[in-house]
């Protein structure tokens, strides 16, 4: 198996299964001289966690995080952070469930395919690789970059726009009242009228033994304008790249994504422009944030598309490939009635991961090319002193 590594500046690879051991993380281009402790990290594992609402997976995972590498006396040295979490859950009752209906695969899983690529060898307990217990170790490098991130004023916000249907209005809030709401409920929607729509909407569902999903936003604000890569790695391709090797997402958007494709260009183009204080502007962000793949110093808006989670209790055609016959399957294992809620602190770790990587790309770029760029303090819509161009 290959395609364990994220990055090329800001490199993650990961490894672990849903029921194996553990899960290991490695990051590699962490500046030396940072402060960098347990709980810098377990603070985002605690919010993916399962088994803290109706909403989750009642397995009970503690995801303890341990920094095992590249950190002395709370400090980095510049080597490669080792992380690992392990996993605890992992009682000889549930891997029985999951032996009972091994050559039985979940309709909407990936068991099926991984059984293609992999045949009978590949991991059936919990879906193995497939399961979305890899994504805890995700969110453990997502919150080492949020660290990183922090020090240049970049921040990364994420919450669940629409559950089911159920639309959030989010709209006419600001960033820090959204902040202030995100964790307020169990569905991390900021919109709180309509979160508990969502919650109950969920809860009906989970009692027909069903499963739903939903559209999680996230913005980005603080990023320098000039990040990212013009032609194949553009800042919203690798944003995009990144999102989607999330499990069950199944589509990304930017800005005005999808809605851009019914407006004309004289409607859908940000009109540019000079504030008062002689600062660029942008009168509006249907680009999310982004211009031929290149950040413009707006704020960097996604939208993700989430399906419901595959395993339900409701019976499913589907196929027996030891003996080769169609069977109906009715599983009875642990899973979230909607993903969409701990998905939140997932999307943000990847959105962090890649806006890192080419940020660092960008910071060399410059380094070596030396321009000199009289009009980057008009690019600026913040303050000047969370970030400049090296001096020459």
């Amino acid at each position: 198996m290959v395609g364990n590594t994220f990055g090329r500046a800001f490199r993650t690879m990961t490894c672990g299964e849903s029921y194996g051991g553990a899960l290991l993380i490695i990051c590699e281009g962490v500046p030396a001289g940072m402060e960098l402790h347990k709980d810098d990290i377990q603070t985002e594992c605690d919010r993916r966690r399962p088994g803290q609402s109706a909403l989750d997976s009642p397995r009970q995972e503690k995801d303890q995080i341990e920094i095992v590498a590249g950190v002395q006396d709370g400090i980095t040295t510049g080597a490669p952070v080792g992380m690992v979490m392990y996993n605890v859950d992992t009682q000889k009752k549930h891997i029985d469930e999951y032996r009972d209906y091994k050559d039985i695969p979940r309709p909407g899983h990936a068991e099926i395919t991984y059984f293609m690529k992999f045949g009978p060898w590949t991991d059936w307990i919990g879906a193995g690789r497939a399961s979305g217990r890899e994504t805890a170790a995700r969110v453990a490098a997502g919150a080492l970059a949020k660290k990183i991130l922090a020090r240049e004023g970049i921040e990364v916000v994420g919450y669940v726009k629409q559950l089911h249907g159920i639309q959030a209005n989010t709209d006419a809030m600001t960033l820090d009242e959204i902040k202030a709401n995100i964790e307020k409920t169990a569905i991390r929607c900021p919109d709180l009228e309509t979160a508990e729509k969502m919650i109950a909407d969920t809860l009906k569902i989970k009692e027909e033994g069903d499963t739903c999903g939903g559209v999680i936003e996230a913005i980005a604000r603080g990023v320098p304008p000039g990040v990212g890569e013009p032609v194949f790695d553009k800042l919203s391709a690798r944003i995009a790249y990144g999102v989607m090797s999330i499990p069950s997402v199944k589509g990304v958007e930017i800005g005005g994504g999808f809605r851009s494709a019914k407006t004309k260009g004289s409607e859908d183009n940000d009109h540019i422009y000079f504030d008062d204080d002689g600062r660029l502007r942008f009168r509006s962000n249907n680009a999310g944030g982004i211009l031929g793949g290149i950040s413009n110093g707006d704020d960097i808006v996604t939208r993700v598309a989430v399906k419901p989670t595959s395993t339900v209790s409701i019976p499913q055609p589907t196929i027996n490939m030891k003996t080769m016959e169609n069977v109906i399957l009715s599983p009875i294992t642990r899973r979230d009635p909607t993903i969409c809620g701990r998905a939140v602190p997932v999307v943000e770790a990847m959105i962090r991961l890649a806006i890192l990587d080419l940020l660092m790309i960008n910071r060399g770029y410059q380094g070596v090319a030396r321009i000199d760029n009289p009009w980057f303090d008009h690019f600026a819509p913040r303050p000047k002193d969370v970030w400049q161009p090296p001096e020459h």
